[in-house]
Parts: C-alpha cells; sequence; structure tokens
C-alpha cells in the first residue's frame, strides 16, 4: 500500500480525543431521515466506547459534516477533515456521495470506513484505504431479483430517475432477469409524470413497478397514482433501494405505502448485542430504529476496535482491514477484497426483503432472506 505524506495533526500523542470524522446526510436534498438514524448509531457506539474506556484511555470524537447529498460537499469536507487530524473518517448514506468521498478518502491516504452506501464501483480503481460493511448493490439487488421471480414476476416496469445508482440497480436487475426469463422495462422519469406511469403500465402488461426514485418525491406520488388506477389493482410495487423503511413513508401514505417489498440489511432475529442497541436506540431515535442505525453502530465497534488494537495512525488503521474480526450487531464483522469490488468488503451482512403488513403498516413482514 502507497502510503501518502502524512497531513498535520494525522497523529496525536498529547493524550487528546481521537477523531473520527463523520459524513452524514442532515439537510435536503439528502435523505434527512436516513441520516438521523445514521448518526444516532455513530453516536451511540462513541458514548458506549468512551464509557468503557476510550481508546486506550484516549476520549473517542465525531467531528460531524452534513453532506446534504452533495458529492462536491462531501469531498470539501473530506479534505477539512483531514486537515483537522481526524484518525478515520465513517459513514454516509447516498452511493453517489459515498462514491465522492471515497475516491478523495483513498487519494489523501484517510482511512474510510463506509456505513451505507452500496454503489459496487465506490471507487474508480481499486481501494487500499475504503472498506464499506453495507453490501454492495450486486449482492442485494440479486436477491431482490430472485424474489420477485420466486413471486412469479417476469415483466417488471422501473420508474426510474437519472443517476449512476439508478441507472446500476436498473442493469443489475436486467442482467440477472434477462437469462431467467424476465424482462425489465424502463420508464424515464424524466420524460414522464407520475400519472402517465399508469398507462405504460398497462400498455407493457408490467406486473411489478419497482420505484427507483428520489424519496419523498417523486416516489410517494407515484405510489399514490397507482393505488388509484383501477386498472393496475393487481400491480406489485416495490422499492428496492428502501424507501419504506422509515417511519415518514407510512406517515405520508399510510395504508398506500403498504406490500411495497424494500431491501433491509437486518437478521431474522438480532444477538443479544443487537437487542440491546436496538433498545438503546429506539430510546435516542423516539421510534424504531432502521437498519441505518445498525449500520452506523456498527461502523464504530470496527474503527474503536482498530484503533484499540493498532494505534491511532492511519496507515496502521488501513493496513489493518484484513485483520478485523468484531462482533457486530448483525453479525460477525470480517473484512475482505471481494471479486467485482473496489473496496475492503464485509461480505456479507444479512439482507432480507421486507413491506410494511398492510394489517398493521407500522409492522414489517420478512418476504425473502438471501
Amino acid at each position: 500500500m502507497s502510503t501518502p505524506p502524512p497531513l498535520p495533526g494525522a497523529e496525536r500523542p498529547d493524550g487528546s480525543s481521537v477523531q473520527i470524522g463523520a459524513l452524514v446526510p442532515l439537510t435536503r436534498p439528502g435523505w434527512v431521515e436516513a441520516g438521523r438514524h445514521l448518526l444516532a448509531g455513530l453516536e451511540l457506539a462513541v458514548r458506549e466506547v468512551n464509557d468503557a474506556g476510550g481508546i486506550v484511555g484516549r476520549p473517542l470524537e465525531l467531528v460531524v459534516r452534513d453532506t446534504a447529498a452533495d458529492p462536491q460537499r462531501a469531498a470539501a469536507a473530506v479534505d477539512e477533515l483531514a486537515r483537522l487530524g481526524v484518525a478515520a473518517l465513517a459513514g454516509e448514506y447516498h452511493s453517489v456521495v459515498a462514491r465522492a468521498a471515497a475516491g478523495r478518502a483513498d487519494a489523501l491516504g484517510l482511512p474510510f470506513l463506509c456505513s451505507s452506501a452500496v454503489l459496487d464501483a465506490l471507487t474508480e480503481q481499486p481501494a487500499e484505504w475504503v472498506a464499506r460493511l453495507a453490501p454492495a448493490q450486486s449482492h442485494g439487488w440479486r436477491i431482490y431479483a430472485d424474489f420477485l421471480l420466486r413471486a412469479g414476476h417476469r415483466r417488471i416496469a422501473v420508474a426510474a430517475d437519472s443517476s449512476v445508482y439508478w441507472a446500476s440497480g436498473a442493469r443489475i436487475l436486467r442482467d440477472y432477469l434477462a437469462p431467467r426469463g424476465g424482462a425489465v422495462i424502463e420508464l424515464d422519469m424524466r420524460a414522464l409524470a407520475p400519472a402517465a406511469v399508469c398507462d405504460e403500465l398497462v400498455d407493457n402488461r408490467a406486473t411489478a413497478l419497482l420505484l427507483l426514485v428520489g424519496y419523498p418525491e417523486p416516489a410517494v406520488s407515484i405510489v399514490k397514482s397507482v393505488r388509484r388506477d383501477k386498472r393496475l389493482a393487481e400491480i406489485m410495487m416495490g422499492a428496492p433501494a428502501g424507501q419504506p423503511e422509515f417511519a415518514g413513508w407510512a406517515t405520508l401514505l399510510g395504508g398506500d405505502g403498504a406490500a411495497i417489498p424494500f431491501l433491509r440489511y437486518l437478521p431474522e432475529r438480532l444477538s443479544p448485542l443487537g437487542a440491546r442497541v436496538e433498545t438503546a436506540l429506539r430510546e435516542r431515535l423516539a421510534e424504531a430504529p432502521s437498519f441505518v442505525a445498525f449500520e452506523g453502530y456498527d461502523t464504530v465497534a470496527v474503527l474503536a476496535d482498530v484503533l484499540r488494537s493498532h494505534g491511532a495512525g492511519r496507515a496502521r488503521t488501513a493496513g489493518a482491514w484484513a485483520r478485523v474480526a468484531v462482533e457486530g450487531t448483525r453479525g460477525q464483522i470480517r473484512l475482505s477484497r471481494t471479486p467485482g469490488i473496489s473496496v475492503w468488503q464485509w461480505a456479507w451482512p444479512p439482507v432480507q426483503v421486507v413491506d410494511r403488513d398492510p394489517a398493521d403498516p407500522d409492522r414489517f413482514r420478512i418476504l425473502h432472506a438471501g
């Protein structure tokens, strides 16, 4: 691993705090609910690390920067945090934003453990300084495609916004479904109003519609339009990116937001550690924690373990990715080099396809597991 020249403050031998930079979407157009859950998990884990004695007697401190779903803002935050002397970076939810941060962190020689972003190509070239806890998009979305096939869907429409992330998702679905008798019909949401989507679904004889679009809009308007259209009473809507995971979805859509399967990265049953963390997160958030909150907690758990074992030097942290063995809230976390993935990767966290129960939209049903 080539090591860039150390930046000022990269190591702090004076007994002051060990700092971790946290990249989190906390304002629009970022997914604020996801950012709030991610930050809650990061903060809870930091508090518990410090309650247990910190990093060899030194307190762990989060230095939080709001990315607002802006790649340029995220890259600038990486530069700033590197100058401030953080030992490592954590967090980020949006894949396109995380990609910008990861590329900059790798160039600067700043370890970055990405919590939630799933885009396979998180960096353009293989990166030694970057690792990830969330499953790669190709892994999770193939599990989702398998769920669609098992449910009998062969003509699947995708209402897609324009972005690298949505285009990647549509390609993964098409490549997996086509050899197995499935067809993906792409509906360009730059050209279609939500109401016009209904006519396209009827004309194309689609049995499923996947929402590869932003939240709350246009996702909420599309769901309402489809639910109102009597011609589409039998169509299944899905949201592999996880829009229905958060409480705001149920608040905006009520019963219309139920029975829309999405991907969630939790085990069927939480371990004792996971159950304890769930209780603490619920108290902190005043609502049920999403899988994103668990991702945040696990990120700090891994970084704290590495910092305790190998010290706060940046090169030592990145050099320790291969030796990570940490009991997280969702299983044993180990990082490895995975074919087709450009960063160090946990292969794999648990993956579920779940939806909100029509009889009780606050309750989740597990439909499929990978």
